[in-house]
């Protein structure tokens, strides 16, 4: 497993239907911002990749995904400063892979 709820059960103090929130909202939102990503990655559109990759990190995060969040912070930053689109292209891939796992992960460990 390489995410966990540890973060979010400390925020939810309890609350089922907050993680089940949070839960459905990382599902809903993430795999489209995911693609939205690699199409700017595609593209070489920094200003997009900077923004698509600063939009997922805190979603990784709240998840305890801190592999994923890495990923997702060096992609940020490489589209902030224009870096190498070789190097955001190979972080990328492991991000995505991190992503879809988790994505299956949840569904199952939420029956969704």
């Amino acid at each position: 497993m390489i995410y966990s709820l540890d973060k979010l059960n400390e925020m939810a103090d309890g609350d089922q239907d907050f993680i089940n929130s949070v839960v459905s909202v990382f599902l809903d939102e993430v795999p489209a911002d995911l693609e939205l990503l690699e199409k700017a990655i595609a593209e070489n559109d920094y200003e997009s990749t900077y923004q698509l990759a600063h939009k997922i990190k805190p979603n990784v995060d709240l998840l305890g995904m801190e592999q994923t969040r890495a990923a997702a912070y060096e992609i940020e930053t490489l589209g902030k400063q224009e870096g190498d689109f070789a190097k955001i292209e190979e972080t990328f891939n492991l991000l995505k892979l991190d992503i879809h796992q988790v994505i299956s992960e949840l569904k199952i460990d939420f029956s969704l």
